[in-house]
């Protein structure tokens, strides 16, 4: 789901709030725009859709970028909170926020060349959107629905241990004209301890 967003990457790190905000704005546009056309059926499902917030889903895009250019958009955000991610996930990241509902996971590689899904990404795309993340109440009782009754098989088995204390797991998802959107579902321990 790479797309050429050389120069709005870059406006991420901008001293300009507005610049900033413009990119952040595009990309995630980008971003959503290509994941809503590749998960526009699961809404028909009325379990899946309560499970996924709905007609008001909470949609962040996950940005790959390399190292120095995680180190820039870091500085230029204010040096926002590094998330916790298991060390197996090769990864490290942080959430910028934005006004109207904008939200960007800027992720890197701790190994530049090695073998984590982010590295991969960065190897064979370069710096680009790698993932779409919907929130989810229950990822459990999602990947069932997904697996049962839209056919997709997830990446894991099943859910495990994500970023900053939540539950992942991620589907390669057909999308017209975009081959396959990586869409990463995660649920809070706020979704856990409410169900």
């Amino acid at each position: 789901m790479s797309s050429p967003l050389f120069s709005t990457i870059a406006g991420l790190s901008s001293p300009d709030d507005s610049v900033r905000r413009a990119a952040a704005a595009e990309i995630y546009r980008a971003g959503r725009s290509v994941a809503e056309r590749a998960v526009e059926t699961w809404w028909s499902d009325a379990e899946l859709s309560e499970l996924l917030f709905g007609t008001n889903p909470f949609v962040t895009v996950g940005l790959a970028v390399e190292r120095e250019t995680f180190a820039r958009i870091h500085v230029a955000n204010g040096a926002p909170r590094l998330a916790e991610v298991p060390p197996e996930q090769d990864a490290e990241e942080f959430e910028l926020e934005f006004p109207e509902g904008i939200l960007l996971d800027v992720l890197t590689t701790r190994e530049p060349r090695g073998s984590g899904a982010v590295a991969r990404y960065l190897g064979r795309f370069g710096e680009g959107i790698q993932q779409v993340e919907f929130r989810c109440l229950d990822v459990d009782s999602a990947t069932s629905i997904l697996r049962e009754k839209f056919e997709l098989s997830p990446v894991y088995p099943a859910a495990r241990p994500g970023a900053g204390d939540t539950r992942i797991n991620f589907f390669l998802v057909p999308s017209t004209g975009a081959g396959r959107v990586l869409i990463e579902l995660y649920e809070t321990r706020t979704d856990r301890s409410a169900s």
